[in-house]
């Protein structure tokens, strides 16, 4: 018993912190590094880079925890005013490295929300965690093989409301009733669980992820140099759309998707 408190005790801190952290790195990161331009509806922040080829398409995101910087992930855009009942759907296709696991609250998706009330310090807000796997009632992950969460805001899934006064199971009903009308700051996806690995070390590829029915292929060119050598074929800008030829793609990353696709 004591050694599942222990557990559950270090699994808590080490989502408070490396939330608490890993955002607060990510604009610099994305800045300095230039890995996913504004068109695409996401950033890329830690240790996160696409990668080729993703499941059944062109890219995916791999997102790994490793000694430095611990870790890794994608944020996405919310419009402003969105609230946490607003969101209709959260979900992504996933494949975890062969020897790697869904364990220690990682990976998952973060509801970053404003916070409210009179003990309330954190201007940037606090988390609602929705876990891979079964902490969130979902299917089990299995190493080295494609598969989704299935939708994590669905009645019947658990959500961990612990940073705001709630439980680490925490129905989603239950969350959005207390909860959904507090303001949704961001949502990404964090991988951060080296430490729960023998390697040190924990990588999972993401791909088509639906964020309140916006779905994220990563198909859009991320780098100028991801339209050479006949990428630009493979790749399409933020509405869908094919590129007509390499410079076409070119320009679309480096006006940072205001010139179209003209394929």
């Amino acid at each position: 018993m004591i050694n599942i408190i222990r557990k559950k005790f270090n699994r808590f801190k080490k989502q408070f912190l490396t939330i608490g952290t890993g955002l607060a790195f990510s604009a610099a990161t994305l800045i300095s590094s230039g890995v996913a331009s504004a068109a695409t509806g996401y950033t890329l922040f830690g240790d996160a880079q696409i990668v080729s080829p993703g499941n059944a398409s062109p890219h995916a995101v791999q997102i790994r925890s490793d000694a430095d910087p611990g870790f890794g992930g994608v944020s996405y855009n919310v419009p402003g005013g969105t609230t946490f009942a607003d969101l209709d759907s959260l979900s992504t296709d996933f494949k975890p490295e062969a020897d790697d696991l869904c364990v220690g609250g990682s990976p998952r998706f973060q509801i970053r929300v404003a916070e409210t009330g009179p003990a309330d310090s954190d201007p940037s807000g606090d988390n609602i965690f929705v876990y891979f796997g079964p902490d969130s009632a979902s299917p089990p992950c299995i190493p080295g093989v494609w598969q989704n969460t299935t939708d994590l805001l669905d009645a019947a899934k658990l959500v961990d409301t612990s940073q705001l006064g709630g439980t680490f199971y925490d129905p989603y009903p239950n969350a959005l009733t207390n909860y959904g009308g507090l303001q949704v700051l961001g949502v990404s996806v964090v991988v951060d669980s080296s430490w729960a690995h023998p390697d040190n070390e924990q990588t999972f590829l993401i791909d088509n992820t639906d964020v309140d029915g916006k779905v994220y292929n990563y198909d859009q060119p991320a780098d100028k140099d991801e339209c050479k050598k006949g990428g630009w074929m493979n790749l399409i800008d933020a509405d869908g759309n094919s590129f007509k030829n390499q410079g076409d793609c070119v320009s679309y990353v480096a006006t940072g998707g205001r010139n179209p696709a003209n394929g």
